[in-house]
C-alpha cells in the first residue's frame, strides 16, 4: 500500500545520480533528450516528427502531473502509467528529477526547447526568502531606484510597487525586476522610458508602472499555471502564427512565451524567449538560475484538513466556482472560492456573520479586505500551506501575529480589498509560493466536498458522495451547503 513510499526516493536518487550538476552545459544532444536548461550559446536540439506513440525520455520537473504530461505530449494518462508502471495509483504531484518513458503523438508547430527559467525561481516561494528588493535597487543604477508613485492607497518606491505585486500575484520580485530591466532599463538606465504604458499594454485601465506590472503578473500566471494544469496547448500571435509549446518545456518559460506573444513581433519574440533575451538579463542581474534551482513542490503533494470557512452546523452559499485567486477573474489560476452568509448576499453591508479558520495557523498579513493564514506557523506565506482569505470588513478582522485555532473566527463578510457587489468571502490555496487549483491533482477540499470547475469562471460544482451543490449568486436551495461533516 506504501510501496511508493520507498519507490520515489529510490528513483530520484538514481536520477540524479545520472545527471550532470546542476548549470552544467550539455553538448548536443539526441532529439528525445531534456533540451538544455538556462542561457548557453550551444544549437538547440530539434523535435522530428515521432512515430505515433513513440517513447521518449522525460525528467519530472517540479509541480508535474500526469494529467498535464499526458496534455503535453498529447497523449493520455493511462498510457504513461503503462509506460511507467511503478507510478502509484494515488501519486499527485510526480518526483522532480525521476525519469520517466512518455509516449508522444506529434503535433506541428513545436515552440523552442531553450528554457528560461526553472518554475522555483518564477513564483514568490522558498527561493525569494532573504532578497531584499528595495537594498538590491538601491544598489543599481537605473532610474528605478528614484521611482516613486502612489498605488494602493499609498505613496510607494519603485521596489515597494514590485514587492506589492509580487506579494498579491505570488510571482517572484526577480522576475517582475528583469522584466522591467528588460524591457526598460529600470536597473541599468538612468531615464525612464515616455509615456503610461512601460511594457506595452496600451490601455488606460493599466496606465503607470504599477498597473502595468499587474497587468504583467496576470499575463504571466496565466501563461504558468494553464501550462502547469493542462489548459494551454497553443499560443496564437498577434500575426496569427500559432505556437504550441515544446512538450519539455518549464511552466515558467511558458509563462514568459505567452506574455512576450503578446505584444512583440516574431523577430523580437524570438529574441524575448532566447538565450540572449530575459534569461540573459536575469542571469546577469542574479547569476546562473539553474545553479540554484530547488524543486518546490515535493512527490504527491497533499492537501492538509480543511474545513469550511464558517462555523459547524451553519448554512452559508456557494456563490462562486473556481476562478482567479488574485486578479483578472477569468484568467487561470482557478485556484479560488466564494462563499455568504444567506443574509449577505445582496448588497455590501458587511454581514454580522463571521468567516472562521479552515485549520489551525497564524495570521502572516491583515489588511484592507485581506488575512493570510499561514497554516505552518513559520511565519512566512512563501512556505508551506497558506489560506488566503478576501474580503473581510477591517472591523473584527483578525490581525498579524494572531494565532487562530480551526473554527476561530477571521473576519466579516464584506466588499473590501477588491471588486464585488455583494458581501462574501473569497478563499484560495497556496503550497511554496504556488497558487493550487481548485480541480487539479490536488483538489480544494473542505469537509470532504470536493470543488469542480465549470465551462467559465465563476461557475462549477461541490461534490460529496452523490450532493451536488451548484456555484449561483441566487442564493437558491441548490447552492446552499451546510458545514461539518
Amino acid at each position: 500500500m506504501n510501496s511508493h513510499k520507498k519507490l520515489y526516493p529510490l528513483l530520484l536518487v538514481l536520477a540524479l545520480a545520472a545527471c550532470l550538476p546542476q548549470g552544467a552545459a550539455l553538448t548536443p544532444a539526441p532529439a528525445t533528450d531534456t533540451p538544455t536548461p538556462g542561457p548557453t550559446a550551444t544549437a538547440l536540439p530539434a523535435r522530428p516528427e515521432y512515430n505515433p506513440g513513440e517513447l521518449v525520455d522525460y525528467i519530472a520537473q517540479t509541480g508535474d502531473s500526469l494529467p498535464a504530461l499526458a496534455v503535453h505530449f498529447n497523449t493520455t494518462v493511462q498510457e504513461i502509467r503503462d509506460a511507467n508502471p511503478d507510478i502509484p495509483a494515488d501519486a499527485t504531484s510526480m518526483p522532480p528529477g525521476m525519469p520517466m518513458k512518455i509516449p508522444i503523438y506529434y503535433l506541428p508547430f513545436w515552440g523552442t526547447t531553450f528554457q528560461i527559467l526553472p518554475d522555483s525561481l518564477f513564483i514568490n516561494g522558498p527561493a525569494v526568502i532573504g532578497f531584499d528588493s528595495g537594498t538590491f535597487v538601491a544598489s543599481q543604477p537605473g532610474w528605478l531606484k528614484d521611482y516613486r508613485a502612489y498605488a494602493a492607497g499609498a505613496n510607494r518606491s519603485g521596489a515597494e510597487i514590485v514587492d506589492l505585486v509580487a506579494t498579491n500575484y505570488s510571482v517572484s520580485p526577480r522576475v517582475l525586476l528583469t522584466l522591467l530591466e528588460y524591457q526598460t532599463g529600470a536597473l541599468s538606465q538612468a531615464n525612464p522610458p515616455s509615456g503610461y504604458y512601460p511594457l506595452g499594454e496600451q490601455d488606460y485601465n493599466y496606465s503607470g508602472l504599477y498597473m502595468q506590472l499587474i497587468w504583467a503578473a496576470n499575463m504571466l500566471n496565466y501563461g504558468y499555471y494553464a501550462w502547469r494544469t493542462g489548459s494551454l496547448t497553443e499560443i496564437t500571435h498577434s500575426d496569427g502564427v500559432i505556437e504550441r509549446p515544446d512538450p519539455w518545456q518549464t511552466a515558467a518559460s511558458v509563462g514568459f512565451q505567452y506574455y512576450f506573444s503578446l505584444h512583440f513581433a516574431s523577430e523580437e519574440y524570438s529574441h524575448a524567449i532566447g538565450p540572449a533575451g530575459l534569461a540573459s538579463s536575469y542571469q546577469k542581474l542574479f547569476g546562473d538560475p539553474w545553479a540554484v534551482d530547488q524543486p518546490h513542490i515535493p512527490v504527491s503533494l497533499q492537501q492538509p484538513e480543511l474545513t469550511f470557512p464558517w462555523p459547524v452546523g451553519k448554512t452559508w452559499v456557494y456563490v462562486g466556482g473556481p476562478h482567479n485567486s488574485w486578479g483578472n477573474a477569468q484568467l487561470y489560476p482557478w485556484a479560488a472560492l466564494d462563499f455568504a452568509p444567506p443574509l449577505a448576499t445582496s448588497g455590501c453591508i458587511p454581514s454580522p456573520e463571521m468567516a472562521t479558520a479552515v485549520a489551525d495557523g497564524v495570521v502572516v498579513r491583515s489588511e484592507t479586505g485581506v488575512v493570510m493564514l499561514d497554516l505552518d506557523g513559520d511565519g512566512d506565506e512563501r512556505t508551506g500551506w497558506d489560506i488566503l482569505y478576501l474580503h473581510l470588513a477591517t472591523e473584527g478582522r483578525a490581525q498579524v501575529g494572531q494565532i487562530l485555532k480551526t473554527g476561530d473566527p477571521v473576519g466579516h463578510p464584506s466588499c473590501e480589498g477588491g471588486t464585488a457587489i455583494d458581501s462574501h468571502i473569497h478563499i484560495a490555496r497556496k503550497y511554496n509560493g504556488e497558487w493550487m487549483p481548485v480541480d487539479g491533482v490536488i483538489p480544494f477540499n473542505m469537509d470532504g466536498w470536493i470543488a469542480h470547475i465549470g465551462d467559465s469562471a465563476y461557475q462549477g460544482t461541490l461534490r460529496r458522495g452523490n450532493q451536488t451543490i451548484i456555484a449561483c449568486g441566487c442564493s437558491d436551495a441548490a447552492s446552499q451547503v451546510k458545514a461539518g461533516k
